[in-house]
C-alpha cells in the first residue's frame, strides 16, 4: 500500500537533484512501478530522477546500477542511460523522508527520442535495427555477473510454468492455446536447461526501446529500464524483444525475422537454440495475459488492462495456428542457416540414389523429360484466357505429347505461376495482399489413366481418396526411412478410383502400382499430369500438403521441398530462371540512354499484366492506378485476339484498300461531334500533335502557338518546342520564339485562386493574343488538355475554355485538345475531355488509350482544316492506319461500349474521388482531390500551402511496398496521379483507399 507520506513532490524532486547531484532543474513527474520517477528539465541535458521507497532492497539497487554502468563501460557508442555519481561520488545518494525513514535516489542521463509504440511505421528495416542493438546488448552482458540476477521472477521465460496454475481464470479455448504452448515448453525442458545462460535485459518492450526523432529514417537508438534483469537463458532476450516487436502484424512470423537477423549479425545464436525461439516468444505472451487475468481480478474496472491484453491475445492466437517446424526453419533462415537442417543430407543420399522417369512410368517408352515452361513470364502458356480454357491446354500438352514421342513434357519446380487464380491461393500479409505462386514439386503431362509406380520403398502415411476433392484428385504420401533421415514423397492427381485401395500404414515396395493419371475432371481442371513432390518435415499436415508458396517463402520451402529432380537427374530439366534486377540495371546503364528513368528507389522487373495489375517474375501481382495506356485493361483478351488475328493474316501501309482502316475510322467518328468529321492516323500521341501543328501552320499560315505553362505534348521537336514542361525543365532552353505559355490554370495554388477564377485565366490568353498581334503576326492555335495531366491533373476553371477559344478564334486561330491522355472515356461523364467544358475543337489529337498499349494514334479535324492541309503536299505515314493497328483500336473502342467502362469510368472513379476527398478530412496533408473519373489527382502540401515532394516521393514508394503501384506529377512533383485502367473496379479502389489511408497516418505524412 502507498502511504501519503511515502510520495515525493516535484520540488523535493528538484531540491534533491540539486543537493544530491548539484544538477539544477525542474522535475516533471514520470510513470514508475517500484520508484518514484522524475525528468529532471535542465539547460544543459535532462535526467531521470529515480527516488526509491522505504525499505528497499539495497542489492538490487546496486544491481539496477552495477548493470548501467557495465553496459556503458563495454559499450560506448549506445546512449544507454548513464549513472551520474552524486556530489560524493556514489552511485547512489542517502536521505531521510519527512518520517525519518532512509531513501536512495539515484541520477541517470535523459536518452531524447521516442518509445517504439509511438513508431509508425514498425518497417521490417526498423525491426532489423532493433535485433542489432539487442544483439550488441547481449554481447555487451555476456561477462557481466551480479548476485541479485540469481532471482526468482515472474517475468523470467524459463520459470514462466508458474502460469499453469492459473489455467482456470480462462475460457476453453483460451485454455487449449495456454496448454498448448505450456506443454511444449514442459517437454523440451530438459534440453532447454542445458542452453548457454547470461544476464539479460528481459524487457524490450515497445515503452522501453528508444527510437531517434528522425521520421522518414528513424534509428533505434537504446533500450531503457534494466529493471527486470535477470540471469537466465541468453536466447530469452530475443525472445522478449520479438514478442513486443510482431504485435499488431498480420503475419507474425514473417515480422520477427528481420528482428532475428539483425540480432544474429550483432550476437551469433547458435543452431541449438533456435528450434526453443517459437516456444520462448510464446511463454512470455503466455505470462503476460496470465498477469492481465491476475490483476483483472484485483482491478475488475482497470480499463487499461484490457487494451495491454487484447493485442498479447491477438498475437498468441496466430502464433498458435504457425507449425513451430516452420517456424524453427524460418529462423534459422534469418540467421544464415540451411532452413532445413537435413536438406544437404538428403541431396547427398539422392544423388547416390537416382531414379529413372521408366521407375515411375514403367508403361511407357518416354524416359526423357521436355522441359515444359509454365512461369508467370512464359511464352508458351501465352494469355490468361488461354490457360483457363482447359480444353485448349489440353490440347497444346497432347500436341507435345505427339510432337515429341519419346519425351514427357516436365518441369515446374520452384517456378513462380499464375494459374493458381483461387482465392484460396491469397492472403493479406504484413505489406498488403499476396498469393501463393512458386511450383512445390515437378509436373510431368502424361495421357489419363497412365500407371504411376512407386520409386522407393515406402510406407502410406496420407492417402486423400474423396472424390470430392479438388486440389490434387487422388493423393497419396510415403513416407521412406534412411539410416539417417526420414523424407516423404507425394504423389498427386491421380485419379480417385486408382487410390481406394490404399490404406494408411501399408508397406510398399519400390515398382509397386500406386495409382493412375486423374482425367481432367480429377486435376482441379487441369491436363492429366503427376505433381511429385518431396518434402523433409509434413510440418504436421495429416490429410493434405502445400504444393505452392508465397514467393517470400521460397527459400523456406524449397528447402522444406527440395528438388524431385535431384532423385531423377534429369539433365534438361532446371527451375525457371530469370535475370536479376541488379543485372538488368547494369544492362540498361550500358546500352541505354541515361536520359530513360526507372520507377521507385527500387526499380520492379514487370513480365506480365492482367486487367487492373502487373506481375512481376515471382508471380507477385502490383495494383496498376497509373497506367492509362492499357486504357481498358492489361492484355484485355479481346484487344489480344485482334491484334493476333489480323497480325497472322496482313500487315501493311494504308496504301492499300482495306476494311479495317475505315471500320476504326467509323467507330472514332461516332465518339465525336459531327465537326469533326476528317480523321489522319498515326502512331503516337507525340505523332499526332506533330501533325495538328502541322495542320495548323497549312490551315492559318501562322507558326505561333499558346499553350499552358507545364504543359506536355510529345517527345519530337515540334511537340518540345510546344511543352513547357519540357523546355522550363531541367535542360530545356525557354520557351522558343513562337511558343507563348500562359500560367497554369490552377485555382488551387496557381495565379490565381478561387471558384470562379476562369475568365482571369482565359484573360492570360487573351493577353497573348494581343502579344502576338503586337508583333506583326497572328495566332496560329491554342493547344491545351481538358485536364492538365503533368502539371498536377488541373481541371481547368469553369468558363475559362470556352472564353479562351472564342479569343483564339477571333484572332483567327485555331483551337486543339489534347486528348492523347484523358480522351476515350476516361473522364466518365463524357467521352472526350473537352465536352466536359461544352466546346468543340477545331482539331482533337488521340494517343495511347486507342491502343491499349499498342503503337496506334490519331488526329480528328473539321473538314475545312481537312481541305487547307491537303494543299498538295501529301501526307504519308509507313505504319499509320495499318491493318494490324486498327483492328486493334477498333477492339478497345468496342471493349469500352461493350463492357460499359466509360460508366464505370463515372461511378468507380466518382468513388474514388469521394473517398479521397474523405481522407483530406482526416490528413491536412491532402491540400486538394481533382479530376474527373478516372483521371484524378491529390495534392500533398503543409499548412502554408508549400509542396511536400518528399513526402509524396515517400508514399509512392511505400505503397509499392504495398503492391499498389502510383506515381507522382506536377511542377512542384507533390502531386499523385490516379489514372488506372478502365476495368479497375471498387475492390480496387476500395484497396487503393484502404492502403493509402494506412500509409497517410504514417510519422512521415504528418505535417507539422
Amino acid at each position: 500500500m502507498i502511504y501519503k507520506d511515502l510520495q515525493i513532490g516535484t520540488q523535493q524532486a528538484s531540491e534533491l537533484a540539486l543537493e544530491k547531484f548539484g544538477i539544477a532543474g525542474k522535475a516533471a513527474p514520470l510513470p514508475g512501478e517500484v520508484d518514484f520517477n522524475f525528468k529532471i528539465n535542465t539547460q544543459k541535458g535532462n535526467y531521470i530522477l529515480k527516488i526509491s521507497r522505504p525499505g528497499v532492497d539495497t542489492a538490487y539497487l546496486d544491481f539496477q546500477q552495477k548493470i548501467l554502468l557495465h553496459v556503458g563501460d563495454t559499450d560506448k557508442v549506445t546512449p544507454y542511460p548513464r549513472v551520474v555519481m552524486d556530489l560524493e561520488g556514489n552511485a547512489m545518494a542517502k536521505f531521510k523522508d519527512a518520517s525519518g525513514r532512509e531513501r536512495f535516489v539515484r541520477l541517470l542521463t535523459w536518452v531524447e527520442g521516442r518509445v517504439w509504440s509511438q513508431v509508425n511505421p514498425q518497417t521490417s528495416v526498423l525491426r532489423h535495427k532493433l535485433g542489432i542493438l539487442g544483439g550488441k546488448l547481449t554481447q555487451a552482458l555476456l561477462d557481466f555477473s551480479h548476485p541479485s540476477a540469481h532471482r526468482d521472477f515472474e517475468w523470467d521465460v524459463a520459470q514462466s510454468l508458474w502460469t499453469q496454475q492459473y489455467l482456470h481464470l480462462f475460457q476453453p479455448e483460451e485454455q487449449e492455446i495456454l496448454a498448448y504452448f505450456q506443454n511444449r515448453f514442459q517437454k523440451n525442458l530438459p534440453i532447454y536447461n542445458t542452453l548457454r545462460k547470461s544476464v539479460v535485459h528481459n524487457d524490450a518492450n515497445d515503452n522501453n526501446i528508444i527510437v531517434s526523432h528522425g521520421l522518414k529514417d528513424p534509428q533505434v537508438k537504446t533500450v531503457i529500464d534494466f529493471g527486470d534483469a535477470v540471469h537466465t537463458q541468453t536466447i530469452n532476450d530475443l525472445a522478449v524483444a520479438c514478442a513486443y516487436a510482431i504485435l499488431h502484424h498480420k503475419n507474425p512470423l514473417d515480422a520477427a525475422l528481420p528482428l532475428i537477423s539483425g540480432y544474429h549479425q550483432s550476437f551469433s545464436l547458435w543452431e541449438e537454440e533456435l528450434p526453443h525461439l517459437y516456444d520462448l516468444i510464446a511463454m512470455r505472451l503466455v505470462i503476460s495475459v496470465t498477469k492481465s487475468a491476475m490483476n483483472k481480478l484485483k482491478e475488475p474496472g482497470n480499463t487499461y488492462l484490457l487494451i495491454s491484453e487484447k493485442p498479447a491475445w491477438q498475437l498468441l492466437k496466430k502464433w498458435y495456428t504457425i507449425h513451430p517446424d516452420f517456424a524453427h526453419f524460418s529462423f534459422r533462415k534469418a540467421c544464415g542457416y540451411q532452413p532445413h537442417p537435413e536438406q544437404k543430407a538428403f541431396e547427398q543420399w539422392a544423388q547416390q540414389n537416382s531414379i529413372g522417369l521408366s521407375e515411375l512410368f514403367p508403361s511407357e517408352i518416354r524416359h526423357k523429360a521436355y522441359p515444359l515452361d509454365l512461369s508467370v513470364s512464359s511464352t508458351w502458356l501465352g494469355h490468361q484466357q488461354d490457360f483457363e480454357d482447359i480444353h485448349y491446354f489440353n490440347y497444346r500438352i497432347e500436341r507435345l505429347l505427339q510432337k515429341h514421342p519419346d519425351r514427357i513434357p516436365a518441369g515446374g519446380y520452384l517456378e513462380p505461376r499464375t494459374v493458381y487464380t483461387s482465392p484460396t491461393y491469397d492472403q493479406i500479409g504484413n505489406q498488403g495482399r499476396e498469393s501463393r505462386t512458386i511450383h512445390l514439386g515437378l509436373d510431368f503431362w502424361l495421357p489419363e489413366d497412365t500407371a504411376v509406380h512407386t520409386v522407393l520403398d515406402g510406407e502410406v502415411i496420407i492417402v486423400e481418396n474423396d472424390a470430392g476433392y479438388k486440389e490434387y484428385g487422388g493423393l497419396v504420401v510415403l513416407k521412406h526411412q534412411t539410416k539417417a533421415f526420414e523424407f516423404y514423397t507425394l504423389y498427386g492427381h491421380l485419379s480417385v478410383q486408382s487410390v481406394t485401395n490404399l490404406k494408411l500404414g501399408q508397406k510398399l515396395k519400390k515398382g509397386d502400382r500406386i495409382g493412375y493419371l486423374g482425367n481432367i475432371t480429377e486435376n482441379g481442371n487441369w491436363s492429366p499430369h503427376l505433381h511429385f513432390q518431396v518434402m523433409l518435415s509434413l510440418l504436421g499436415n495429416k490429410t493434405d500438403f502445400p504444393g505452392v508458396a508465397y514467393a517470400r517463402e521460397a527459400d523456406i520451402w524449397k528447402s522444406i521441398c527440395p528438388d524431385p529432380n535431384t532423385l531423377f537427374q534429369l539433365k534438361n530439366l532446371g527451375t525457371t530462371n530469370s535475370i536479376a534486377n541488379k543485372e538488368l540495371l547494369a544492362q540498361r546503364k550500358k546500352h541505354l540512354g541515361k536520359s530513360l528513368s526507372l520507377s521507385y528507389n527500387e526499380p520492379i522487373k514487370i513480365v506480365r499484366g492482367a486487367g487492373a495489375y502487373l506481375l512481376d517474375p515471382y508471380g507477385n501481382k502490383y495494383l496498376d492506378t497509373v497506367n492509362n495506356v492499357a486504357h481498358v485493361g492489361h492484355e484485355h483478351p479481346a484487344v489480344v485476339k485482334a491484334g493476333q488475328e489480323q497480325m497472322a493474316l496482313l500487315n501493311t501501309n494504308s496504301r492499300y484498300l482495306h476494311e479495317n482502316i475505315v471500320t476504326l475510322a467509323q467507330a472514332l467518328i461516332a465518339t465525336l461531334p459531327k465537326e469533326l468529321s476528317v480523321l489522319h492516323f498515326v502512331n503516337s500521341g507525340s505523332e499526332a500533335n506533330e501533325l495538328a501543328i502541322r495542320m495548323v501552320k497549312a490551315a492559318t499560315g501562322q507558326k505561333d502557338i499558346i499553350a499552358s505553362e507545364v504543359g506536355y505534348h510529345g517527345n519530337s521537336n515540334t511537340c518540345i518546342d510546344i511543352s513547357s514542361y519540357k523546355f522550363d525543365g531541367k535542360g530545356g532552353n525557354g520557351a522558343p520564339e513562337h511558343t507563348h505559355i500562359f500560367p497554369l490554370p490552377d485555382a488551387f495554388r496557381g495565379k490565381y485562386r478561387g471558384a470562379d477564377t476562369g475568365g482571369q485565366y482565359a484573360q492570360e490568353v487573351q493577353k497573348l493574343v494581343k502579344s502576338i498581334q503586337k508583333q506583326g503576326r497572328g495566332v496560329g492555335a491554342l493547344i491545351v488538355e481538358p485536364i492538365i495531366s503533368c502539371g498536377g491533373q488541373i481541371e481547368l476553371p469553369k468558363g475559362f475554355l470556352s472564353q479562351a477559344y472564342a479569343y483564339v478564334r477571333k484572332a483567327g486561330g485555331l483551337c486543339i485538345s489534347d486528348e492523347v491522355q484523358v480522351g476515350c472515356g476516361r473522364p466518365g461523364t463524357t467521352f472526350w475531355g473537352f465536352q466536359l467544358h461544352g466546346v468543340v475543337p477545331d482539331i482533337v489529337t488521340i494517343g495511347k488509350p486507342l491502343g491499349n498499349g499498342h503503337p496506334v494514334a490519331a488526329v480528328a479535324c473539321t473538314a475545312n482544316v481537312a481541305e487547307k492541309f491537303a494543299n498538295g503536299m501529301e501526307y504519308f505515314n509507313t505504319f499509320g492506319g495499318n491493318p494490324v493497328s486498327c483492328a486493334i483500336g477498333t477492339a478497345v473502342l468496342k471493349t469500352i461500349k461493350t463492357e460499359k467502362l466509360q460508366q464505370n469510368a463515372k461511378e468507380i472513379g466518382g468513388f474514388l474521388k469521394r473517398g479521397l476527398q474523405q481522407l483530406a478530412q482526416k490528413f491536412p496533408i491532402i491540400g486538394e482531390v481533382r479530376g474527373e473519373g478516372f483521371f484524378l489527382g491529390f495534392e500533398l502540401v503543409d499548412a502554408s500551402l508549400r509542396p511536400l515532394p518528399d513526402q509524396t516521393e515517400y508514399l509512392v514508394n511505400r505503397m509499392k511496398e504495398h503492391f499498389i503501384l502510383m506515381s507522382s506529377d506536377g511542377p512542384d512533383h507533390n502531386v499523385i496521379k490516379i489514372k488506372p485502367p478502365m476495368v479497375f473496379n471498387k475492390a480496387n479502389a476500395e484497396e487503393l483507399l484502404c492502403y493509402l489511408e494506412k500509409i497517410l497516418g504514417e510519422d512521415y505524412m504528418q505535417i507539422r
